[in-house]
Order: structure tokens, then C-alpha cells, then sequence
């Protein structure tokens, strides 16, 4: 036995002799878990994880260094809402998706994995793709080192009713649609609960309910309720029932309660909350993930590039009145993480709505922090990201200035370290 113990200790001094330190020395370090702002930190990386966060004194013998010296440093950004691996993003043409083959697809999703990545976006939550399960396997490959990008958390489909705001719609009532755009198509509680369990089982980290309709699909009203309340509940206790949870695209008043009641961890978007839609995400916990940068997107460019009436309408119907809900949602206490619905605009421009957040309501910590601290505890990861203290992953970025006092520093990252690796910034 002592042997084995002597083998056992050699083993672990011979891993631990083997393990990469990486430091990096930041002029001033956002910590968004207490608030603060600390200047001249010492951030000690082993083997992709934080190991110490210190004052700098004298540059170390023991492993690399990277000088952001002047720079100001923060954990790694997360948006909670992304369409990374749908890759193509929204267009004049609503049946784009089906233009484009699942090979070209995946590729199309590295490209914006990696400018995503960048884009000081160091973890996301790819709320949905319509070729399902492409983006379980984005995510594996970014796992595994062939691809660069965010560490993802996906969603492998939408449940969505047939034609509703999870579907392609706007294409020649004779076109074929593919089946695999169809793996979360449902039509009462029972069909709600086997799409749960078969996207669960197939490597979804969450799920993703259509709860009502869309801005950015032909036939489809975001005030309308299109999954019941019922089919809701039967994803959401399914997916509990796997120890994963469900988010819910929600734009009308009666949706957005209706999601909550049947036990979403989130609500996407939230254009048209009221009053008590708000207290009731305050009372049950549920965060509310608002996009309110897109609206000024979907206006000049969606009418510059001659995108579909029918978009126009309803992204004018919705924008200002979700940027008010937003406000008074900031006002109640409510839990808001960053989500941003990149690919409806370009992937890479992440990091407009922090501007936004903040002329709604929002110091500059609490939009960082909902980028972060916030984002990561609705993920569930916590303990693995949004933060630089002992134990989490090295993920971080550099800018330079301060955005505390100027917020859109966050648009132009200087540097991105994930897992104590340094990204290249072109």
C-alpha cells in the first residue's frame, strides 16, 4: 500500500510539474463579483484555471507573461443570446436558411464562432438554430480544440407549433422542408415532452420554447401566444426532469406570464411585458434577457436592404415599447442578463447593447455585470465563468480607458485570453 501511495504521490507532483502557467498582469481589474475596481493585479492561470489574483510586484520566473499593463482587464463577456451556429443571420430573404446546405452551414457557424470569440464574447448561450443540432456540433468541435470560438451552451432545435415563430416560413408553399428544421416541432403536451427528451438526449445543454410569435418571421405576431401554457409546462418539467431547464422566446404580455407560470428559467426578449409580467418575474426569480439593441438594426438596415414589410412593422410595434419594459424592469430589481440576438445583426457587434442597457437604466457595472456575474448564474456555470477569482477558467478581456466611465470601450476589445490561451486580435 505505501508503494501504490509513493506511485500516486510521483503521478500527481509529475501532473502538477506539467501544468501551464500562464500570469497576466492587468494596469486595472474589473472584479464584477464584488463591484470593484483594483489597479495593478497579478492574474495567476494554471492549466486554464484562475490559481491567485494578487497585487504585481515583480514580473515571475515560473511561467509566462502577458502585459495589459495598460489596460483595464474584466472577466470574459457572455451573451445569453446568440444564433452563433445558424451561421447565415437574418437577410431580405425570411427562407434563407434553406439556401444553404448543413455543410456550409457548420462552416459558416466557425466563422462566427471565432469572430464571436474576438469579439471579447469568451461564453454564450446559442439560443436556438433552425437546422437542429448543428450547433451540438459546433459546440463539440470548439470542445475539442478544432475550432476556435466561445465555450457554448446550445439549445439543439426550437419547440416550436408547425409555422410558428421556430420555423422557416416565407418559402413557396411547395417547398420541401428538410426534417432536420422540423426536430422540435410539436402539437400538444405529450409530442412537447418527447422533443424535450430527444434533444436532451442527443446533447442540448437547455431548451428553447417559441412561446409566442415573432418579429422576424412571415406569419407570425409577437403578441399572439402560440404554445400553450400546458405544452410549456410539459417541456419545462421534462427538461427539470433531466436537470436541464427551458428558456422561452416571449415577446406579448400573456406569453411572457404564461412561460413563467409553466416554469421558464428565462424570458427572451420580453418586448411587450406589462406591469405584472415584470412583478411576476421579480416573485418566481426569472431573468429577463431583453435585446434592445436590435430594434435600431432592423430599422436602418432592414430598410435600407429592403427586408420584408411585414419585419418593419413589427420590429417599430415592439422596440420602443421593450426598451421601456426594460427600464422599469431595471427600476423593480428584476434579474437581467446580456442577450443580444447576434445574427439578427452581425456577429462580432456583440457588444453594442451595452450602451443601450445603460441609457435605460443601468450603471456601467450592473450592464458588466450582467455580462458576467449575472449571465453566468443564469447559465448555471457560475463556478466555472464570469469572474476572475480563484477556480473560475482564465477567460478575459482587455480594452483600454474605462467603462465605467465610457461603456462603449466594451465595442473595441484590445485582447482576449480564454483558458489562459491569447486569442489573436487582427
Amino acid at each position: 500500500m505505501r508503494a501504490w501511495g509513493l506511485i500516486l504521490a510521483m503521478a500527481l507532483a509529475a501532473t502538477a510539474a506539467r501544468a501551464e502557467t500562464v500570469y497576466v498582469r492587468a494596469g486595472k481589474l474589473i472584479d464584477p463579483e464584488k463591484g470593484v475596481v483594483q489597479a495593478d493585479q497579478l492574474i495567476k492561470v494554471v492549466d486554464s484555471r484562475v490559481a491567485a489574483v494578487t497585487a504585481w510586484t515583480l514580473a515571475p520566473a515560473d511561467g509566462r507573461l502577458i502585459d495589459w499593463s495598460a489596460y483595464t482587464v474584466l472577466p470574459g463577456l457572455i451573451d445569453m443570446h446568440t444564433h452563433v451556429a445558424d451561421g447565415y443571420g437574418t437577410t431580405s430573404d425570411p427562407a434563407e436558411p434553406l439556401k444553404h446546405s448543413a455543410t456550409a452551414t457548420i462552416l459558416k457557424g466557425a466563422e462566427t464562432a471565432r469572430v464571436t470569440l474576438r469579439a471579447g464574447f469568451t461564453s454564450v448561450r446559442d439560443a436556438g438554430v433552425y437546422r437542429g443540432l448543428s450547433d451540438v456540433a459546433l459546440r463539440d468541435a470548439i470542445e475539442a480544440g478544432q475550432v476556435e470560438g466561445p465555450r457554448m451552451k446550445v439549445a439543439g432545435a426550437y419547440i416550436t407549433v408547425p409555422g410558428g415563430g421556430g420555423a422557416v416560413t416565407g418559402a413557396a408553399p411547395d417547398v420541401v422542408i428538410p426534417a432536420d428544421f422540423k426536430l422540435g416541432e410539436v402539437r400538444n403536451p405529450g409530442e412537447a415532452r418527447d422533443r424535450v427528451r430527444y434533444l436532451l438526449q442527443q446533447g442540448a445543454d437547455f431548451i428553447k420554447l417559441i412561446g409566442t410569435g415573432a418579429v422576424l418571421a412571415i406569419g407570425s405576431e409577437p403578441g399572439q401566444l402560440e404554445l400553450s401554457e400546458a405544452e410549456m409546462k410539459a417541456a419545462c418539467d421534462e427538461a427539470a426532469a433531466h436537470g436541464s431547464y427551458c428558456i422561452a422566446h416571449a415577446h406579448g404580455a400573456a406569453g411572457i406570464k404564461a412561460a413563467i407560470r409553466a416554469g421558464a428559467r428565462s424570458i427572451e426578449h420580453a418586448s411587450l411585458i406589462d406591469d405584472e409580467g415584470i412583478a411576476l418575474a421579480k416573485a418566481k426569480g426569472v431573468w429577463l434577457d431583453m435585446d434592445i439593441y436590435d430594434g435600431d438594426w432592423i430599422d436602418e438596415v432592414g430598410r435600407r436592404e429592403g427586408w420584408p414589410a411585414e419585419y418593419l412593422r413589427k420590429n417599430t410595434e415592439t422596440t420602443e415599447f421593450q426598451r421601456q419594459g426594460f427600464r422599469k424592469a431595471v427600476k423593480a430589481g428584476v434579474k437581467l442578463s446580456y442577450g443580444t440576438d447576434a445574427g439578427v445583426y452581425p456577429h462580432g457587434l456583440n457588444g453594442r447593447q451595452f450602451a443601450y442597457m445603460v441609457r435605460y437604466g443601468m450603471t456601467p457595472m450592473q450592464a458588466i455585470q450582467s455580462a458576467t456575474t449575472v449571465a453566468a448564474a443564469l447559465m448555471g456555470a457560475s463556478a466555472n465563468v464570469g469572474a476572475l477569482s480563484p477556480g473560475h477558467y482564465g477567460d478575459m478581456i482587455a480594452v483600454s480607458g474605462d467603462p465605467l466611465t465610457d461603456i462603449e470601450t466594451l465595442t473595441r476589445v484590445k485582447g482576449v485570453v480564454k483558458g489562459g490561451n491569447l486569442v489573436n486580435i487582427p
